[in-house]
């Protein structure tokens, strides 16, 4: 591990007196939220890269407008990629309601979206919901009905499957870091407002908290990881590295983009050569065709090393969690260059030995449920069109990291 990412592990800042619960899937997290904002006395402060005016999007706006009734101070920050369609109409309900709104990044118009540039690949893909600066939700699910997939009716699904996904509920002193890198994010959107309202810096928290915060909730040993292009560019990696490094039993990673780079992969392969079982949860069903190739076009180097690989193929695969030894971690991040090099990202790692027991319990089951096993053998016999657009996945994905000056590292 490079020096620079030893640091970035070492500035994690842990809290011992959380209560985390793990939700899996829109079902259970939606409600939570939705509860939970009816509940807000104070603030409800939402991020999210994400946000459709479906179903979902509208039982979430209509929470949001209830508190905002009730004079909970809201505020809405969107990506300007992942939200270009819906932001303007978005914008529009949360300033009806008195709330406050902001997109990050937003889109070029006309032609200007023509021309390449770093700059538009920096993306908040984080998503955190604080809500009177005691609860947060952090996860990877988008404010989505994540039965929106395009699968097909089944007896069991009438609806077909949804996305697989994860997000938590946090209650303890790791929720002041989260409204901490919130608000932090709000300065820098909103410095002309704040000149121009001076009173606002006072509902803001810019400096780090001190723990603990309040009244404890639980004894769950947890650290919000983040990723950005300044002082935490490697924290979340680093984590998974020296997670990886110390393993000894079982390493479980599910993840919906998986194209982690050198350092990452030969990490995965020391911890087999050690005698620990990898086990990798990826995509079994395409939704971005480049990254699900390129990412197949790493299976011969993986499967090799000893690791094994299941397909999840009821719906789209989503999650973007891990578990290792007593270690587990649920967040927005995925293991590819995006999230990895670029993007704005949040996670949540857990020191429980309980926690990761509840969520490899949760994997191993759809695993066994929905995992296609991938086998060496049958791999190599994928034909040569298959192989040809693996193979040109990859290396147009390897270009664009070059891009970013990390091709070295891929």
């Amino acid at each position: 591990m490079s020096v620079s990412a030893r640091a970035a592990a070492r500035r994690l800042k842990w809290t011992d007196d959380n209560d985390i619960q793990l939700l899996c899937n829109g079902v259970a997290f939606f409600p939570a939220l939705c509860a939970a904002i009816d509940a807000a006395q104070e603030s409800v402060h939402l991020e999210t890269y994400m946000f459709e005016l479906d179903e979902v999007g509208e039982t979430v706006l209509a929470a949001l407008a209830r508190a905002a009734e009730r004079g909970v101070r809201v505020r809405v920050v969107l990506d300007g990629f992942g939200c270009a369609r819906s932001a303007p109409a978005i914008e529009a309900r949360v300033a009806a309601m008195g709330g406050q709104f902001r997109v990050y990044r937003p889109e070029p118009r006309h032609l200007a979206w023509l021309v390449p540039s770093r700059r538009r690949l920096r993306r908040l893909h984080r998503k955190i919901t604080t809500v009177d600066g005691k609860i947060a939700f952090v996860g990877g699910i988008n404010i989505i009905d994540d039965f929106n997939t395009g699968e097909p009716p089944q007896p069991d699904a009438p609806r077909g499957k949804p996305r697989y996904d994860y997000s938590l509920r946090v209650c303890g002193s790791l929720v002041a870091h989260a409204v901490h890198a919130q608000d932090l994010l709000w300065v820098r959107m909103n410095l002309a407002r704040l000149r121009r309202h001076p009173a606002e810096w006072r509902t803001l928290r810019l400096t780090p908290p001190a723990t603990p915060q309040g009244e404890p909730c639980g004894a769950t040993r947890a650290a919000l990881m983040l990723r950005d292009n300044v002082r935490h560019r490697k924290t979340i990696e680093a984590a998974y590295l020296r997670a990886i490094a110390s393993a000894r039993r079982d390493i479980v990673i599910a993840n919906a983009y998986f194209f982690p780079g050198l350092e990452f992969r030969q990490a995965l392969s020391r911890a087999v050569a050690r005698g620990v079982r990898v086990r990798l949860l990826l995509q079994g069903k395409v939704e971005y065709r480049m990254q699900y190739h390129a990412t197949r076009a790493l299976y011969d180097e993986l499967l090799r090393a000893g690791m094994e690989i299941y397909e999840y193929m009821p719906s789209h695969l989503h999650a973007k969690v891990a578990v290792i030894d007593d270690w587990a971690t649920v967040g927005s991040s995925n293991l590819d260059p995006f999230s990895l090099l670029l993007a704005r990202e949040a996670n949540i790692l857990v020191d429980d030995p309980a926690f990761a027991r509840n969520l490899l319990d949760s994997l191993e089951k759809t695993m066994a449920s929905g995992g296609q096993r991938v086998e060496l053998r049958a791999y190599g016999k994928r034909g040569w069109l298959h192989r040809l657009v693996d193979a040109a996945s990859h290396v147009m994905l390897r270009i664009g990291v070059a891009l970013t000056g990390k091709g070295t590292e891929y």
